[in-house]
């Protein structure tokens, strides 16, 4: 995990996740979805500028420091996951992680044909990071990738990795610009998740006999 997940909450329902209100650009074209890939524009909490707010993105990260966004980090090969394990290591990720860690609202995800979902359908935040490219004629483009995690006993039988899920409660110190030992505090988020409460359910609506995206 991560390359497929659903947020099928109406507005109302999503709104107090988000701080109250959407930006009248994005309320204006939010819809349920109940499948969300890769490419795709994602809403997003993020922390900028010391202010919480929600952003719309692309699903699949380009590098602040990319010279090549259509070639080899274009959209079909931009990263959409990040291993937890080495998200500070690797050079793609070191400074996402460090100050433009963000969340990405969800009520279910898929693995191997199967929607994996709380039991009470509540929605639940999928950890990411999140960066800003400027093109030389000054465009913007931010896009976001999920981090991932070993699989507890509810995933590892359909795959060997799984989203890291942020506990509510703990977005503000999710989203925290952090170095040194501030970083190193949220690592217990990212060593997995109780699945009790969770379920498996239904079927993944893309064909089931597609290559994996997890990673």
């Amino acid at each position: 995990m991560c390359g497929r997940f659903a947020l099928t909450a109406a507005i109302d329902r999503l709104l107090p996740r988000l701080g109250g209100e959407l930006p009248a650009g994005l309320a204006a074209h939010y819809a349920p979805r109940p499948l969300v890939q890769p490419g795709d524009p994602v809403l997003v909490l993020r922390q900028e500028h010391g202010q919480i707010g929600p952003a719309l993105m692309l699903w699949g990260l380009l590098p602040e420091w990319s010279k090549d966004p259509l070639g080899r980090h274009g959209a079909g090969q931009r990263p959409f996951n990040a291993r937890s394990e080495t998200v500070a290591e690797k050079a793609s990720f070191r400074g996402p992680w460090r100050h433009r860690r963000c969340l990405l609202p969800a009520d279910g995800f898929y693995e191997k044909g199967r929607l994996i979902r709380r039991r009470d359908r509540g929605l639940f935040w999928l950890a990411g990071v999140w960066d800003r490219w400027i093109g030389p004629d000054g465009s913007e483009l931010e896009s976001c990738c999920v981090l991932t995690t070993a699989p507890n006993a509810l995933i590892a039988p359909l795959h060997n990795r799984m989203p890291v899920l942020i506990p509510d409660g703990l977005e503000e110190a999710w989203m925290a610009p952090a170095d040194g030992p501030a970083l190193r505090a949220l690592q217990p988020l990212m060593a997995g998740w109780d699945p009790q409460g969770w379920e498996l359910v239904g079927g993944d609506p893309t064909p089931v006999d597609q290559l994996s995206l997890f990673r």
